[in-house]
């Protein structure tokens, strides 16, 4: 039996999932390592059974060994013909997946920068299933590879060319949830398919996507994966001046500056309780409350500057662990979008239904589980055949 495993590596939580390579509907294992650092557990499905197991993983590195060793147990190592990993930056160059080598990884290397929080963890996973599975192809798939073909001025700063030419410039995320999130939208609502999109990815990480004929033409997110919307830890869109302030008047290094963004920020930082939204929903702290209205006002903002990129907007699909799972934040979110031509059905949205579109409006409102994993899986069977 082939086999293809897919990876997809965060900074506290790896995901994976093994298909048959002849048959992508037939997924014997998936799973992955949660809360890896603090309280690590591998979470595999087979099936309909379900198995929590607690593993030492204390890093990445770890939690990729442990899921190698529970597949050690049920495939042969040499049945593991390919592996697909995500990937977030694929900066100008990778706007498709390729098959990946020690040349190319010394690329990305160098893109590591830009998204400090996966990149290198992304990377680190890509050696390591390198060295576990020597035999098999590695592939690369792209976050960024999505928003290729926005229009100009949708990926430029107002800075001297140089910049833009040097690669300064709006690069997008999220791109495999919003590729899989699309096909999987055209399918189920096809008299939508060349209409006018706004996809909220909103998670841990959170953005919007402006899709126009099953393309992107804007996302909330920029040269970073900081930018837009505030997140779990990262403060999403700001005042460059506020940075500069930083560095001259706290003497902030860049170091300290890129934690404070990254790692401190977003519902951490504004509700000083945690970066987990179930647990904000759940606090009667008048932080956690002002954190909440907070991330629901720049949603709702960033929703009217995907409407004006879109020139109008014909649906809106929310996706992501707040975006799927919180009725009470798609609420809080649709409540004030009346003006777009958009409400919710209350007892839909409270549901959870894949439709939740209110009685009054023309606009139309859906929730849909993203798949990154199937996404990866397709493009190595397009790669390995």
């Amino acid at each position: 039996m082939r086999y293809y495993l897919t990876l997809n590596a965060g900074s506290s939580s790896l995901k994976f999932a093994l298909y048959e390579a002849n048959n992508l509907h037939n997924r014997p294992f998936y799973g992955q390592v949660e809360a890896i650092g603090l309280t690590p557990r591998l979470v595999v499905h087979k099936g309909e059974d379900l198995k929590v197991l607690p593993v030492e993983a204390a890093n990445s590195l770890q939690a990729l060994q442990a899921i190698f060793n529970h597949l050690s147990n049920h495939i042969p190592k040499d049945d593991i013909v390919a592996v697909g990993h995500r990937i977030v930056h694929g900066g100008t160059d990778f706007d498709k997946p390729i098959l990946l080598d020690a040349k190319t990884l010394d690329r990305l290397e160098a893109l590591s920068p830009l998204a400090p929080l996966h990149q290198p963890h992304n990377l680190a996973a890509v050696k390591a299933a390198i060295a576990q599975f020597p035999n098999a192809k590695q592939i690369g798939c792209f976050d960024t590879a999505f928003h290729r073909g926005h229009p100009w001025v949708n990926d430029t700063f107002a800075l001297p060319r140089r910049f833009y030419e040097a690669g300064v410039r709006r690069y997008g995320f999220h791109g495999l949830s919003y590729e899989y999130l699309t096909s999987a939208f055209a399918e189920k609502v096809p008299e939508l398919k060349s209409g006018r999109l706004i996809v909220a990815h909103l998670g841990s990480g959170a953005s919007l996507c402006a899709i126009k004929n099953g393309q992107s033409v804007g996302s909330t997110m920029g040269f970073s994966a900081l930018d837009g919307l505030p997140m779990g830890t990262r403060c999403g869109q700001i005042d460059p001046g506020v940075l500069l302030y930083l560095m001259e008047h706290d003497a902030m290094t860049a170091a300290e500056i890129s934690n404070l963004l990254y790692k401190e920020s977003g519902l951490k930082g504004l509700s000083g309780i945690s970066a987990d939204m179930r647990a904000l929903e759940q606090s009667d702290d008048i932080h956690a409350r002002e954190a909440i209205d907070y991330y629901v006002f720049r949603v709702q903002r960033e929703i009217g500057a995907m409407a004006a990129i879109l020139q109008g907007v014909d649906a809106i699909l929310f996706s992501g662990g707040v975006g799927e799972n919180s009725p009470y934040i798609r609420g809080r979110i649709m409540e004030n979008l009346g003006f777009l031509g958009f409400s919710l059905d209350p007892d839909k949205n409270t549901a959870g239904d894949f439709d939740v579109t209110g009685k009054t409006g023309a606009g139309r409102v859906f929730t849909l589980s993203t798949n990154e994993e199937i996404v990866i899986a397709r493009a190595v069977s397009s790669l390995v055949g």
